[in-house]
Parts: structure tokens; C-alpha cells; sequence
């Protein structure tokens, strides 16, 4: 059985892929208040049960999980675990019944705890209740990293899972110091906390900050980042690099051959397309009128010049609020857009204009720098360049580009502690065989 003091605990999650990161980490969380230390999956299987060996040498104190995901031989997971030093054991709820009770019978033989993570099932309620009957010690639900980056939260399923099961259940699902008084209010037993900890600068005092929510019951924002959904999207994309946003995008979605041409001003928006000859004005400048403020208007006049826009335009469209403007084509004067304060990219500038013909559309989609660019896709730009995102993927590549600026955050802080790039890294152990 699974013994746990009294009120909500904090279960810290270590879900690295190296091993001294890991334990560094740790070290400076476990001080706070931590109940429970967690070997990740990551870091099992990136370094096996080394890890649970460590943890359970350096935290004698704490219960040490081993995050196995036991799928199936439960037997054999559960016993070497055990043997490790685990003291609980999680099972994937996703498992046969027959498994599961394997891992139950081998957890009461050798004196281990067994954990079923309800993650991924159809009904997290009905297995919740089932996995009770067959004799786990808790169930936890869990929101996955990836659906987590698309905006789901555990707190609905969490609520109903609580009322229907007597055993502790314990929460993970991106959980910060804004969050975990949520998680308690819905009936978690055991806050799951993984990169609001370790990703932190002061992992010490993240963890604290963790607590003091839990026991409080409200939210502790402070500095803490959570994941947000489309109607908090632009709050990320505006403090987000666009190198963080390229890797989210696997090292994607730069635009190429523009030139900023009010550095100080970030472009951010969802883009409105037009398409014109080029030197002509008129669709471009009409363009400006169907904008909504925030948006991005992308002009695409062949890379050509003369100049199609100037300083009246982009008076007019900040004016209007627009969040840019990005020119595949030509733009002239360049003072008037400085004075204007508007964000503006282009190919090209020159000092003569064409004339409106009104030769061109609205809303089509356009290749501007090498990337196909659709009505209501996402253009971010800053010192470093120009980005866009994809629509439908908005809200998943904002907070994975939010969680790696967390994770570099971290970074920084160990190598102002003397550390090197390389060492933090780890590089000579994942050289590409």
C-alpha cells in the first residue's frame, strides 16, 4: 500500500534524456518539499534503470517512481524495477487486464506499489474503476506532453475520475504554480510536476512557489508561463523568438530574402493576402481597409519593382492597427515608415512608384520567401527574421516554442553556474551512429 502524508503532494518528474541534468535538477527541487522523485520515461530509456538506482540512493527519504509504462511482462518490469529501488511502479491503463493484475500480484509479492496511468483511454473513468477492483494502489490521469501543446487540461476528467474511485489519484498534465491549486480542487492527491520545476532557473524555488499553491488553493502565477489556447495565442507569439518558433516547426518556416525595414518593431499576426502586378497600388492600399487590427497583410507583387507601397500606406495601415506588413515586391519611403511605427518586411526598395491599376486579388494564397502563405496562417517577425506558422497548428507550435525557450532558460542559468554548452548537452553521447 501506498503510504503518503497528509495533503496534497508534490511528485517531481524527471523527464530527461541524460542523467546528470537530471539529478542536478533534482538536488535543488528536492529541499523544497518534494514527496515523491520521478524517473521519467525519457530517462529510462535513455539510461535504463541506472536512473531509479540513483534516485534511490541519493532521495532515501522520498518515494521513488519508476515510470515505466509497463505495457506488457509485467512481471518482469515491476520485479526490476523493484529491485532498482522503486517504490511505485506505473502501468499503462492501456494494458490487458491480465497484465495488469500481474503487475498487482508481483507489486504485493515484493513489496512495490502499483500506479496505472489512464492516458490515451477511451473511458479514463470505467478503467479508473476497473483498475481499482484489480488491486492498484492509485490511477493517474494524464494529459500527454503533445496534447498538452494543443491546449487540453486533465481538470474535467480529474474531477470525475476523483468522485469514482477511493484510492489517491495523482495528476499530470503540464501542471505549474498556476495550476496545481486546480488540480487539488478537482481531487488530485499527487501534483505531477515535471518542466515548471526543472525547466526553471531556480528549480528550488519553482517547487516552493508549487507548494505554497497547492496548500493555498489559489493560483501562484508569479513568472510562471502556462500553456494557453487560440484566444491567448498572440500573448506567446509576441515574447517568443523566431528561432524558438523554427524549431517547434522542426527547423522550419522561415521566410528568406526579406528585409526588415523597421527593425525595432515586431511583426505578429494572422495573415490577409493580396496579390498585384508590380507597382501597382490599388489592390494593396484597398487591401488595408479588410484588414482586422492584429492582422498581418501579405502582398505578393512578383518580387518586382517599382515601389507599390510608401509612407501614406503605412500611415493608414497603422492607423488601423494593422500587426504588419510583409511585401513580396518593392516599398519606398523608408523614413515615413520608420515615423509610422508599423512593422514592415519586403523583398525590395526603391525611390519610384508605380500607378493603381487595379490589377490583382484578395485573399488567394501567395509563395512569399519560399513559403506558401494562406489566409489566416501566422507571420511572426523580430531581429532574427521572418516566420510563419501554419493555421491549424497556431496554438501547438506557439507553446512548444514557449517550451523550448523555457528549456534554454535553464540552460543559460547552468551555464552562468559554470557549466559549458557541451557538458549540459551531452553532445559525444548522442553523436549520430
Amino acid at each position: 500500500m501506498l503510504r503518503l502524508p497528509d495533503g496534497p503532494v508534490v511528485q517531481l518528474a524527471l523527464d530527461f534524456v541524460n542523467l546528470e541534468p537530471a539529478l542536478r535538477a533534482a538536488h535543488e527541487a528536492m529541499p523544497a518539499g518534494v514527496t515523491l522523485v520521478e524517473a521519467g520515461t525519457p530517462l529510462i530509456k535513455a539510461v535504463g534503470l541506472e536512473s531509479v538506482r540513483q534516485l534511490r540512493a541519493l532521495f532515501p527519504g522520498a518515494l521513488v517512481v519508476a515510470d515505466m509504462k509497463v505495457m506488457d511482462a509485467g512481471r518482469t518490469e515491476v520485479e526490476y524495477a523493484k529491485k532498482a529501488g522503486a517504490d511505485l511502479v506505473m502501468v499503462l491503463g492501456q494494458t490487458t487486464d491480465a497484465t495488469l493484475e500481474e503487475c498487482v500480484r508481483t507489486g504485493r509479492h515484493l513489496g512495490v506499489s502499483i500506479g496505472c496511468d489512464l492516458v490515451a483511454c477511451p473511458d479514463p473513468v470505467a478503467r479508473a474503476k476497473q483498475a481499482e477492483a484489480l488491486g492498484v494502489d492509485l490511477v493517474s490521469v494524464h494529459v500527454p506532453i503533445d496534447q498538452q501543446m494543443q491546449g487540453v487540461e486533465p481538470f474535467d476528467i480529474l474531477a470525475k475520475v476523483a468522485a469514482a474511485v477511493s484510492i489517491p489519484v495523482s495528476c499530470a498534465g503540464g501542471l505549474t504554480a498556476a495550476t496545481a491549486a486546480r488540480a487539488v480542487a478537482a481531487g488530485a492527491r499527487i501534483c505531477i510536476v515535471g518542466g515548471a520545476i526543472t525547466k526553471a532557473p531556480d528549480a528550488r524555488a519553482a517547487t516552493e512557489a508549487v507548494l505554497l499553491a497547492m496548500r493555498s488553493g489559489a493560483a501562484n502565477a508569479g513568472n510562471v508561463r502556462t500553456r494557453v489556447g487560440l484566444d491567448r495565442i498572440r500573448e506567446v507569439l509576441t515574447r517568443i523568438s523566431t528561432p524558438n518558433l523554427s524549431d517547434a516547426l522542426h527547423r522550419g518556416g522561415a521566410l528568406r530574402g526579406l528585409e526588415n525595414r523597421n527593425p525595432t518593431i515586431r511583426l505578429c499576426g494572422p495573415a490577409r493576402t493580396v496579390t498585384s502586378a508590380p507597382g501597382d497600388w490599388s489592390k494593396p492600399v484597398q487591401a488595408i481597409d479588410r484588414c482586422q487590427p492584429g492582422e498581418v497583410l501579405v502582398i505578393d507583387a512578383a518580387d518586382a519593382y517599382p515601389a507599390l507601397w510608401g509612407g501614406l500606406a503605412s500611415l493608414t495601415a497603422a492607423k488601423r492597427g494593422l500587426g504588419g506588413v510583409v511585401i513580396n515586391g518593392a516599398c519606398r519611403d523608408l523614413s515615413d515608415i520608420h515615423k509610422s511605427g508599423l512593422a514592415l518586411w519586403s523583398t525590395k526598395c526603391c525611390p519610384d512608384a508605380g500607378e493603381p491599376r487595379g490589377i490583382g486579388a484578395f485573399d488567394l494564397p501567395v509563395v512569399v520567401g519560399g513559403q506558401q502563405i494562406l489566409p489566416g496562417d501566422w507571420l511572426v517577425g523580430d531581429e532574427d527574421g521572418l516566420v510563419r506558422i501554419p493555421a491549424a497548428t497556431v496554438v501547438e507550435i506557439g507553446n512548444r516554442a514557449a517550451d523550448i525557450a523555457e528549456r534554454e532558460e535553464r540552460l543559460a542559468a547552468e551555464i552562468n553556474r559554470g557549466r559549458t554548452l557541451a557538458e549540459i548537452a551531452d553532445l559525444k553521447q548522442w553523436e549520430q551512429r
